[in-house]
């Protein structure tokens, strides 16, 4: 089996139950560092739900994330930036983001906009960074992937857990996610400078999220970013205006 970030031929290095009833493998590669399954042929039963019952830490997730993102966002796109929050299951993170002061846009295939509708992305926004949170260990096709992505920006911002350089047994590693089979692929961090390098792109390691991204980003972001815990995205939410207000009006006028 090739691998499907770099096309090397990769290596069979485990097997695993996922779903408590399919055996299957998963192959690595050592030129990338990437890790996927066989071709995922039960992943119909594995999205009955979308979102995955398992991931209690959904909303904890998208809150926490809000507020790294605020002071993300905030210094290094500005406040007039416009987002796409792609693969953005029920339009969570999209209304948090506009509640604060954010122009974001939701797009998914697959689950219900729940709390984003009104500000579904079309293909003729100009969009100056996507978000995309707990994703990438879900394509099927990558490579596919990312590259619609970057013809959209080339500024992606996404969480994933990266792969242990000791690549864990299958039943030491919870990101396997085995009890409910929607996890396929795995990226270490070598795969995603390859990624990176492929389109002569750079890759950074935010610790909760990561980012690839045209441009060259200062190393201080990396240590503001922790001021989180202390309150440092309330002092730049007064400098935004929450689109709340703005956002009830549309809508109110569209029923």
């Amino acid at each position: 089996m090739n691998c499907k970030i770099c096309n090397q031929k990769n290596q069979s290095i485990f097997d695993a139950e996922v779903l408590n009833k399919y055996r299957i493998k998963y192959y690595h590669c050592s030129n990338c560092g990437f890790l996927q399954t066989q071709e995922p042929y039960w992943l119909e039963e594995a999205y009955s739900d979308s979102i995955n019952i398992s991931d209690t830490g959904y909303l904890q997730r998208n809150i926490n994330l809000s507020k790294k993102l605020t002071i993300f966002l905030a210094i290094y796109f500005g406040k007039n930036a416009k987002y796409l929050d792609y693969a953005g299951g029920y339009g969570i993170f999209v209304r948090l983001m506009r509640d604060i002061g954010f122009d974001f846009y939701w797009d998914d295939r697959y689950t219900l906009n729940l709390f984003a509708k009104g500000f579904k992305y079309t293909e003729n926004q100009i969009i100056d960074a996507i978000t995309t949170f707990e994703s990438f260990e879900h394509f099927v096709n990558p490579i596919q992937e990312i590259e619609y992505l970057l013809k959209i920006s080339e500024n992606i911002i996404f969480s994933t857990e990266l792969l242990p350089n000791k690549i864990p047994e299958a039943q030491d590693w919870w990101y396997y996610g085995l009890e409910h089979g929607q996890h396929i692929s795995f990226y270490s961090e070598q795969t995603l400078h390859f990624i990176a390098n492929k389109y002569g792109l750079n890759y950074y390691n935010f610790g909760v999220f990561h980012l690839i991204s045209k441009n060259r980003i200062p190393s201080y972001l990396k240590i503001i970013l922790k001021f989180s815990k202390f309150g440092f995205h309330l002092l730049l939410q007064k400098q935004l205006k929450s689109k709340t207000w703005d956002d009830y009006l549309k809508m109110s006028k569209s029923k």
